[in-house]
């Protein structure tokens, strides 16, 4: 691991830090001056993982190292310890992107505790960066969005048809495109239009192009997106609203790679591969009689269907970091972190507009979340209204077990008994028991493979909440109570995001 480099031209506080680092296994390095650290930063490639500062000191100033520090490692935490008089300056060390300020004089285990919650964040965030740099295409673990992944490299040498279901914003256009660069047609142009978007009246021009002429305003030849794309792929989003006497056009096309511009006498040919997407089921409206089944059975050669988010719940911690990266790099400002407890509401929410509603939320955290680490009441009021209308339980301090729930909403009657404060009597313990079997039994059932992670996560939550709230928040009489050591209840509060 690499160590914590400490900045203090007190030689106390540096021995202080240093031994109580040292108890809890983390490595660390001094110096006196913010000059000696940059000369080691130009010595050494590698960072700190998190950098502990003075910000008054007699070689230099510590708002200007984490200046400094920031434009080279912009990930860095760094921790800014100020004595009260210097409060005004511990709000610029917030505004030049500080991790967290540490009063003077502190106290040590609190101390010890932010910088190993620094420590933390700077492994995820190490994490979060390796996944951008290795999957900047597409990103899932879910075991779904794997057999999407396999599904594209099956095809990968193929220049098959395809289409594409899944709800609005589960992400049809990437796939599409993750379907072109990965095919024999990669150098060719990927063109895309949505069919939905686009006037009937100008869909026939977009789609064939028109001829000088053809109609008022045609004041010169258009080759419209089935030229453009030929030799590459042609991706027809909304396929599903094309109007039905543009279908019959569509299916010549498909069939014999031949059409007329609008307006023209001489036939035209292509060579593009065809790409298609829809939210709506084309069975259901062959059925109704709007959508030809001849062209549904020449577009549904190979069929893959992209879940919604909801159904991946898994990922949302990745894409949501992913997304706060983004959000950053386009805005030109520092990267925002995200705290366990909100990530666990945002898991928790259904997302009924997919991985777009989630891209969109990110955006606005970056624009309006007014600190560097997003917390549960920064989350926009679409996520938070589920709670204040019961969806999911969220009372103050026992939300955070409610909301990593994966099971449907639980009925009073029917919802185990242990709760905070105080444990179950001994004639609640079989209710409690009976719960717990009933929602692995759920969990089991929707074919989840980390029941036992779920359940054990809630499972501790309950015992701390429980403990602390008898030991009204001493966390070392909660450690006696509960049969644990003071360090493991330490590391289990942060692993569990109870801070």
């Amino acid at each position: 691991m690499k160590p914590i480099w400490i900045v203090d031209d007190d030689q106390s506080i540096r021995f202080v830090l240093e031994k109580a680092l040292l108890r809890e296994q983390l490595p660390t390095r001094s110096f006196t001056n913010p000059k000696e650290v940059l000369a080691a930063l130009d010595a050494e490639p590698c960072p700190p993982q998190v950098l502990v500062s003075d910000i008054r000191m007699s070689g230099g100033s510590g708002l200007q190292l984490l200046e400094r520090v920031k434009a080279r490692y912009p990930g860095l935490p760094v921790i800014i310890m100020t004595a009260f008089s210097d409060l005004d300056s511990a709000v610029s060390a917030f505004q030049g992107g500080a991790f967290e300020y540490l009063p003077k004089p502190f106290d040590l285990p609190k101390a010890v505790e932010l910088i190993r919650r620094a420590v933390n964040e700077s492994q995820r965030e190490e994490v979060a960066l390796e996944t951008q740099d290795t999957t900047p295409e597409m990103l899932g673990q879910a075991p779904a969005m794997q057999d999407v992944f396999r599904a594209i490299g099956r095809l990968s040498q193929s220049n098959v048809t395809v289409l594409i279901t899944g709800e609005s914003g589960s992400g049809k256009e990437l796939v599409a495109r993750a379907l072109h660069k990965h095919s024999p047609r990669a150098s060719g142009p990927f063109v895309a239009i949505n069919t939905a978007a686009i006037p009937k009246d100008l869909l026939e021009s977009e789609l064939f192009g028109h001829e000088r002429g053809a109609f008022t305003g045609a004041q010169t030849m258009r080759r419209g997106r089935f030229e453009q794309a030929d030799g590459g792929t042609l991706f027809l989003d909304e396929i599903g609203d094309m109007p039905f006497d543009l279908q019959t056009r569509l299916l010549r096309v498909l069939s014999d790679g031949h059409f007329y511009r609008v307006g023209g006498h001489s036939a035209v040919k292509t060579n593009a591969r065809v790409i298609a997407a829809t939210h709506q089921n084309l069975e259901q409206r062959v059925k109704e009689g709007v959508f030809r089944e001849d062209l549904f059975h020449r577009l549904n050669v190979i069929r893959l269907r992209l879940p919604a988010l909801r159904e991946r719940q898994e990922d949302v911690s990745m894409l949501t970091r992913y997304f706060l990266q983004q959000s950053a790099r386009q805005l030109g400002v520092e990267p925002k972190r995200i705290s366990e407890p909100a990530l666990q509401l945002l898991t928790a929410f259904e997302f009924p507009g997919n991985v777009r509603q989630l891209e969109n939320i990110c955006h606005w955290l970056t624009v309006m979340a007014p600190a560097q680490v997003i917390e549960s009441k920064d989350l926009p009021p679409e996520v938070l209204q589920p709670l204040a209308g019961g969806v999911v339980p969220a009372p103050p301090i026992t939300s955070i077990a409610s909301v990593t729930s994966i099971a449907p909403p639980e009925t009073p009657s029917s919802r185990p008994s242990l709760s905070v404060p105080g444990l179950p009597d001994a004639g609640e313990s079989s209710d409690w028991q009976t719960g717990l079997g009933a929602e692995a039994l759920t969990l089991l059932k929707a074919g989840r493979d980390d029941v036992w992670d779920v359940l054990t996560r809630k499972f501790e939550t309950q015992l701390i909440l429980a403990a602390m709230s008898q030991t009204r928040g001493r966390r070392i009489d909660a450690a006696l109570r509960l049969g644990i050591g003071r360090n493991t209840i330490t590391r289990k509060i942060q692993e569990l995001g109870l801070e």
